[in-house]
């Protein structure tokens, strides 16, 4: 299965870019800021996806060593953009979060390049030698302090979704890491607290955490957008409405284009699609997985592992919020949802795995054999 799981990866990456073009053309004329252009999004998409393609060409032609190496100049990057977001003209606040920078020719998000920066950090160093990780302050302490650099300045944005993103896959590295069972349990339980407490302390995040327990009783508040969002899945039934004859786009749901484009599949394409869309992420993370598992060293499996399930809780997170599984939180659909910051990074990190693919040890190698074996054990 190695030689075929970076085929599979890259047709259902180009397969979920696809979608996501073809939803975006058919979204993208009623959304608010369209300025009158019913291509306006699928043009701006398109330049994003031309130089995500050129991303992807050039992390998988350099060796994943290197951008391990310098884990350092994309954590400095992304710190001092983050901190940029606070000041204006180069910040831009929009709908009350500060997480945008003014490029001059466009916008950026910088927590984007913070998702980078830490798999980069986590490759480097669960990958160093002579370290027993399975201890607190080799396996919690030093590399958790270190990225809460980044997830501080992300938080202070009011970007709690991020901030848990990178978190999150950070302790699937951690587990993979063979960090003590224990304390990962004791980590997740403090995670999930302070998000709950975040969410509980801003009212308008308390809203939300309100309408997702009562979705009926918000509908016409903080819940609109997952109540629409139900009735979009429920229009489109089996088959679908039909490309382009969704109505919950002509401004009934919000972000129709972004954060909630999952929904208009399902009422424009059916459970059938939304369902093959289910299964493409799925496949991304299994074969994802089998290239990480088949790579040469630690520094391949660390950053492998640690991209692929980047890209995949963000799908968890995305496809959750829409179906009402999850309380609602702004995050983008991978590949499909418009935004370029996001459609840019994820095909980086793509790159990234077929890097580590052109590089990994051959095929017949058992996965037991395998270089990590010896550090990547958990221990209770």
């Amino acid at each position: 299965m190695q030689r075929p799981a970076i085929h599979i990866l890259l047709l259902c990456v180009l397969g979920l870019c696809a979608l996501g073009l073809v939803m975006l053309f058919s979204t993208g004329a009623f959304a608010r800021d369209s300025h009158g252009d019913m291509y306006f999004f699928v043009k701006k998409q398109g330049v994003w996806l031309v130089l995500g393609i050129g991303a992807v060409i050039v992390a998988a032609l350099v060796d994943y060593r290197f951008w391990v190496r310098h884990w350092w100049a994309f954590f400095a990057l992304a710190a001092v953009l983050l901190v940029l977001c606070f000041i204006p003209p180069i910040g831009m606040r929009i709908n009350g979060s500060s997480r945008w920078v003014n490029l001059g020719i466009t916008t950026f998000q910088p927590s984007e390049l913070a998702k980078i920066a830490s798999i980069l950090f986590l490759a480097w160093w669960f990958s160093k030698k002579n370290v027993d990780f399975s201890t607190l302050v080799d396996g919690f302490v030093k590399p958790l302090a270190t990225l809460s650099i980044l997830m501080a300045l992300i938080v202070l944005e009011v970007d709690i979704g991020n901030t848990a993103l990178i978190g999150g896959t950070a302790v699937c590295v951690l587990f993979l890491a063979g960090a003590s069972i224990r304390w990962l349990i004791v980590l997740a339980a403090g995670g999930l607290g302070a998000i709950l407490a975040a969410g509980l302390t801003v009212s308008e995040r308390r809203g939300r955490l309100m309408a997702f327990l009562d979705p009926e009783q918000y509908k016409l508040g903080e819940g609109l957008q997952q109540w629409q969002a139900l009735i979009a899945f429920g229009s489109g039934g089996l088959q679908g409405l039909g490309l382009g004859e969704g109505r919950q786009k002509m401004l009934y749901l919000p972000y129709a284009h972004t954060d909630f484009i999952f929904p208009m599949i399902g009422e424009e394409l059916g459970l059938i699609a939304t369902s093959l869309t289910v299964f493409a992420f799925l496949l991304l993370f299994l074969s994802g997985l089998l290239v990480a598992a088949n790579a040469s060293d630690r520094e391949g499996m660390v950053l492998g592992f640690g991209a692929v399930s980047m890209i995949t809780l963000q799908a968890v997170v995305n496809i959750g919020v829409t179906t009402s599984l999850l309380p609602n939180k702004g995050m983008p659909l991978p590949f499909i949802s418009y935004g370029g910051s996001n459609l840019l990074v994820c095909l980086f990190m793509i790159g990234l795995l077929v890097s580590i693919h052109r590089r990994s040890r051959p095929a017949q190698q058992s996965l037991d054999q395998s270089l990590l074996r010896p550090h990547f054990e958990p221990r209770v």
